[in-house]
């Protein structure tokens, strides 16, 4: 099928009607926005860069919005959806509106936050409209378990879009910000009005790109290095020296590990990068 042909993918009436054929009503509880505009789903589809050869995880598809543009074009899609009623119902859209790619879309009925492992090849792009309310850690527990993950592109709210891919020296550089650039480079990669959702929701929607690169050099473990940077955050008012005594051991301690880390115990976490937060944890006492 012709990629600018509309037909296969869902109009603002089609997603109503199925909608209302399986007595779905988005629900807040599951952040639930359906997108209703063919041209936005295209377009994530092309920014995320996605070639015919790539095998894409998508968390939450929801109706299959997204999910019928990324078959257009990928290799195979894996979704992973929680809800027992939309898990139903998407391997038959998918079969109704593009039939010759029925084979190549797998659903996983799952709380992505449970997934260790995906059916098929590994994932090697993942693409996703996230549930406002879980985006964060759903992404990073996708990027630490599929590390054959190369590239992502999540539409998230607009401010969580701002925090992960923010810098040191941000008002919003925080917890996100540092693990996420853990796993990726991390860019802003567009914004999304209200229009293209139903229900329209309260808040603006960002696009957020992020290419897998090499953790930093470190021999302290991710979860040593994510436990300094929680405890950084945690009292992102105090000194690092003071913030990081109770992760340390100490406040000398914390300084200790300060200084043989490079960095001033003055400072504050929203200054360091995560290369700085991994010396200093590579530095705790033992």
């Amino acid at each position: 099928m012709s990629t600018t042909d509309p037909g296969a993918l869902l109009g603002p009436a089609d997603v109503r009607e199925l909608a209302a054929a399986l007595g779905v009503r988005p629900t807040k509880q599951r952040g639930q926005n359906f997108v209703i505009d063919a041209n936005t789903v295209r377009r994530i589809v092309r920014t995320a860069g996605v070639r015919p050869d790539d095998t894409v995880a998508e968390v939450g598809p929801g109706l299959g919005s997204l999910t019928l543009a990324l078959l257009e074009v990928a290799d195979r899609v894996t979704a992973v959806e929680i809800d027992d009623v939309l898990a139903a119902a998407l391997p038959a859209t998918v079969a109704a509106r593009l039939p010759e790619r029925a084979d190549r879309f797998t659903l996983v009925h799952s709380d992505a936050m449970a997934v260790r492992e995906l059916p098929g090849p590994p994932p090697t792009a993942l693409v996703a409209n996230l549930p406002y309310n879980v985006a964060v850690p759903v992404l990073l527990h996708m990027l630490a378990t599929f590390p054959t993950i190369e590239r992502t592109l999540v539409m998230v709210q607009a401010e969580v879009a701002d925090r992960l891919a923010a810098g040191p020296g941000s008002k919003v550089y925080g917890v996100p910000s540092v693990k996420a650039n853990w796993y990726a480079e991390v860019r802003r990669a567009g914004s999304i009005g209200r229009n293209v959702f139903w229900p329209a929701p309260n808040v603006d929607s960002g696009l957020v790109s992020l290419v897998r690169r090499d953790p930093p050099t470190t021999t302290a473990s991710r979860e040593d290095v994510f436990a300094a940077v929680d405890a950084a955050f945690a009292q992102r008012r105090k000194t690092l020296r003071a913030a990081l005594a109770g992760w340390a051991g100490s406040p000398a301690a914390a300084e200790a590990a300060l200084l043989a880390a490079g960095v001033s115990p003055q400072a504050r976490g929203e200054e360091l990068t995560v290369e700085q937060f991994a010396a200093v944890a590579e530095n705790r006492p033992a």
